[in-house]
This record gives structure tokens, sequence and C-alpha cells, in this order.
């Protein structure tokens, strides 16, 4: 069966490399593709082709294709191949690697990182990437968030920026005014990826459609929002991250994503061959994925990290959920193996806490989140809602109903609403576009509110939970009570404030322990990326964001 699911729980790697990073030392070395790839044993690369991926269609609402801003992650692998990142994360271990800074040191208090930058390195239009332009691009973009007042997708990134200071051409220091010891970490990402100063003097609007240049492995030919974008192989590239076999240049002359709306359709053109890799948003079919392995193709997939798909609660006064005993009874009332089965498939993981497995430091709740319908009941009887006669439970002449906005987001929600109404809750699925959630938020109009991040980081959480950082201040006060939220924020600050890596693993074992006990999370669906890869591809691989690295990518002629 040609199917390989890459699910990898680096909390202890990510622990090393918390050690590493506080005594200033960056392992070196090289490390191949994580978990195989299409066709790794096909034999030598062949330079040429071009590669065809079908992705989701266009960001409907925020078109955008600038590293700092954009937060779909379908761009955010097209900037992957295009720009380059301070340094790399392994998707094996959680480990931080070298990529454009060679070696890395960071103070006691976690508010200053210095790096040092690998020599020869320059932007596709040939200016140099040395310390001056990874301060213009820090600078620049403290300058996007105080222009959208924080709204930005990368502000969450850089909170406590300061200020850079340029050592030599080559060593670059980077002050906060807080500390930060997620920012490593963030260096790696896309968000974070190096472009050139001159691409910061354009518009933050020309630079989403595509008008900067970087410094990677292709440099981005075009980009038509929700038609096609195209990169081209730079010529001259030597500078590959340590975590891909190929450093040099890319093995693709050209790479083109197109979007496409019906996953059926995205699945038939890669069996007839229109398309290279089909690259679905919600996970393939079980049907889809047979056809493709029947065809002889492979379907890869890897948990995406960060927060998995969760329904966040609204406890504020006069909703059901403000009681914890109602909150304890969802998780027993949620089938979460019976879900991932019945709406995924049988192969499909279950999830088994507030975090997807392929998060550092992931500490699995599996069993508090046992389905136990009897207990739920219990639960519900103490907090005063009787059953009915018409299977629903009521208290004080009210029955208990709480409401969802669902999306075209949300898969198997009439599911979510039958394991319900089994304990006697009237799940009311309140169809909802996207631009219309953040006035249910507001309004607090609403009980479950579902949510996620990507993010290999636990510390990503805080930007849904934490009031002050949150994109939604609503949904972020609405779904804790004045005493967790001072729990929880407390230990994102602990786990932010240190370069131990004991305090850290522990910091985040208690936050995760703390979502699950205090009814704060609840774990619908593990996110994972699929893949239907072409058997005429060798070299695919998941960066740890689970993005398609194109590095050692080849087509077969």
């Amino acid at each position: 069966m040609k199917r390989r699911l890459h699910s990898h729980r680096p909390g202890l790697a990510a622990m090393a490399l918390a050690v590493t990073a506080a005594l200033g030392l960056a392992a070196c070395g090289s490390s191949g593709d994580d978990d195989g790839a299409a066709g790794d044993t096909a034999g030598t690369p062949v330079a040429g082709g071009t590669l065809k991926v079908a992705f989701f269609p266009d960001n409907p609402v925020f078109t955008c294709l600038d590293p700092f801003q954009t937060y779909w992650i379908e761009h955010r692998t097209v900037i992957r191949n295009v720009a380059d990142s301070l340094t790399d994360q392994d998707p094996k271990t959680g480990e931080i690697k070298p990529w454009l800074a060679e070696k890395w040191e960071i103070s006691a208090d976690g508010k200053e990182y210095t790096f040092h930058l690998r020599d020869g390195v320059t932007f596709s239009d040939g200016t140099p990437l040395d310390a001056a332009a990874v301060k213009a691009n820090f600078d620049g973009d403290k300058s996007i968030v105080e222009e959208t007042g924080g709204t930005a997708y990368g502000a969450s990134y850089i909170l406590g920026y300061d200020r850079s200071e340029v050592v030599d051409p080559s060593t670059v220091k980077i002050f906060f005014s807080t500390p930060n010891a997620s920012f490593l970490q963030a260096t790696s990402t896309t968000n974070l990826a190096i472009i050139s100063p001159a691409s910061y003097k354009k518009t933050s609007k020309e630079r989403c459609l595509g008008d900067y240049v970087a410094s990677g492995a292709f440099t981005l030919e075009s980009y038509k929002p929700n038609e096609l974008t195209t990169l081209k192989r730079r010529p001259g590239y030597a500078w590959g991250s340590a975590l891909s076999e190929n450093t040099g240049e890319a093995h693709l002359d050209t790479v083109e994503f197109s979007y496409v709306a019906e996953d059926s359709v995205r699945t038939g053109n890669l069996l007839s061959g229109t398309v290279d890799i089909a690259w679905p948003r919600n996970p393939f079919t079980v049907e889809d994925r047979e056809l493709i392995e029947k065809s002889g193709d492979v379907v890869e997939s890897r948990p995406l990290p960060g927060p998995a798909s969760v329904f966040f609660p609204n406890v504020s006064a006069g909703h059901p959920l403000a009681d914890l005993n109602v909150r304890k009874a969802l998780y027993k009332a949620f089938d979460l193996e019976s879900y991932a089965k019945t709406v995924f498939g049988a192969d499909y993981p279950v999830v088994t806490g507030a975090f997807n497995s392929t998060t550092p430091y992931f500490v699995s709740q599996a069993d508090k989140l046992r389905h136990d319908p009897a207990g739920a009941g219990k639960l519900l009887d103490q907090a005063g809602w009787k059953l009915g006669p018409d299977g629903y439970r009521y208290k004080d002449n009210q029955k208990l109903t709480l409401k969802t906005p669902t999306t075209t987001f949300n898969v198997g929600s009439e599911l979510i609403q039958d394991q319900l109404k089994q304990v006697g809750i009237d799940l009311v699925l309140d169809t909802t576009t996207t631009a219309e959630l953040p006035a249910k938020y507001k309004n607090g109009d609403y009980d479950l509110a579902g949510s996620y991040f990507t993010r290999a980081d636990p510390g990503a959480l805080q930007f849904i939970l934490d009031p002050a950082h949150a994109n939604s201040k609503a949904l972020a006060t609405n779904a804790t009570t004045p005493e967790t939220l001072a729990k929880l924020t407390g230990l994102f600050a602990k786990a932010a404030q240190t370069t131990d890596a004991e305090t850290t693993k522990q910091a985040y074992a208690d936050l995760q322990n703390l979502l699950i006990d205090q009814g704060v999370s609840f774990p619908q669906f593990e996110r994972v990326q699929y893949a239907g890869v072409s058997s005429q591809v060798h070299g695919f691989a998941f960066t740890s964001e689970s993005f398609l690295k194109l590095n050692d990518v080849w087509k077969q002629q």
C-alpha cells in the first residue's frame, strides 16, 4: 500500500534544542527527507521539467503572498521555496538547524539574539543578504505591525521586538523589550523568511501581490490570484538548509501552482497526469486515497503542527458552558475515535490532545478524552440538566442547547451533532460565512467556536486564547474564566521567558493539562496535510510546518 503518514512527537528533541540554543551552539550537519518520499530509491535526480501542483482555491478574503503578512497555508508553501530563513526546523525532531545563520547565541534573559550569517548569500537581484538586510527585515516587520495595529499574521512571531543592530556585515543582534524564547523557532518559519531591503520600499499590498525579492532556490515568476502561481529555478543557488539533500540549485526548472475548487477534480487531475501533486485543504476522502493508490501514485501525509482542530467554549454568564460540569460532560460525549474513522477513514490518526502530535512538547491527553456517554449523563445530572421525554435535557424549562457557527471549512459537523444528541445536548449548526465570524464572536452569539493555528510551537495558542495577543479578543475573553486565563497566561509567560529546557517542558505540560482539566479546549480532530504525488515525482518532503519542500524534488523525464 503506497501511503505514508509522517507523525513525529518531537518534545525531547525540542528540549535538547533549547539547551543547545542557550549555550549558543548550533548543531551542524545534514538530515534527509522526512520519513521517506515518493520514489526515494528511483536513482540519480534528473534536472529539468515543470512540476504542476493543484491547490485549494486562493484566499477569498486576504490575497497575499508576502511572508510576514500571510496566514494562508498554501501560500506559505510557495513562500517556503522562494524565501530562505535564518534557521530551519527538523520535521523529525523539532531541532533548530542552521540555514542563513551558521550559528547563534541567546542571552540568559531571552532578550537578545545574535545571529552569525553565512557568507556569499545574495538575493535574486544580486544584492547581498547580510546583517543590514536582516535588520531591514525586522525593522520593516515592526513597521507593518504598527501599520496594521498588530493584525498582520507575523506579528505574533516578533512579540516584544525592540530593535536590531548590525555588529558587522555578517553579524546581527536582535533585541526584545520582553523575553521571547519562542523567537528562535520563529526564525525557522516562512513568516520570518528574509526578503530584500528594497522589498520594504514597496507597499504592503504590492508585496502581497508578490512584488518582492528573496534568496530562495526558486524565484517568483508571477502570481495571478486564484489562477496560477509560477516559480522558476534560480541559477547559482548554493545555500540550501542542512535539512535538504540538495543544498544547491533546484532540480526542477519550473513549478506551477493552480487553484482547483473541487476535491474530486483535483484528484482526477492527478490521476490523468494533468498535475503532478494534488494538495487538498481538507483530507482526501477514503475513496480518493484508494483511487490514487490503485493508480500507482502515492499518498503522503503529515499532521500539521500547532493547536489541533478544536472547539473553544463561550463560558460567559448565561451560557450553558459557564458550568464546568457541562464542559467536562462534553469530553465524554465526543467520540473522537468514531469521528476520525467515520469522517476520514479507518487509518486516520485520532486526536489525543489540544495540539497535533507533531507539535514540540506535545503531551497526550487521551485518557481524559475517552468516550463515556454514561459519565457525561451523570455530570449533566449533577449540573441540573435532566433528561426529558424527547431525549434532550432541560433545566428550568430551558433545553440544553449549544450553538456553533459552521463554515465551509467545518467537516463532520452533523456527526458531532449526533454524538451530543446521544447524551441529551441539542447542538445547533449555525451556517455562517467566514466574513461573518468576527461579529458572531464579538456579540457572543455562539457556545462553541472552531479554530486552529499552524506553527510548530505550542506557544502559538496564546494568539487564540490570550486577549492581549489574540486576533479575536472576544473569542479569547469568552473562552476562559478570569482565574483560568491568569493561569494560562502565566504558563505562556513561563515558557516564553526561560532558556531552561526543563522549565519550558514543564510549563507546556502544565498548560496542556490545564486546557483539558478546565474545559478550555475541546479537540475535534488531528489536522493532517495530505498530498497525492505522481509516481513520476521523486524527493517529496514535508517541512516542519507540513508544507511542501521542493529542494530535492525531481521528475522522471
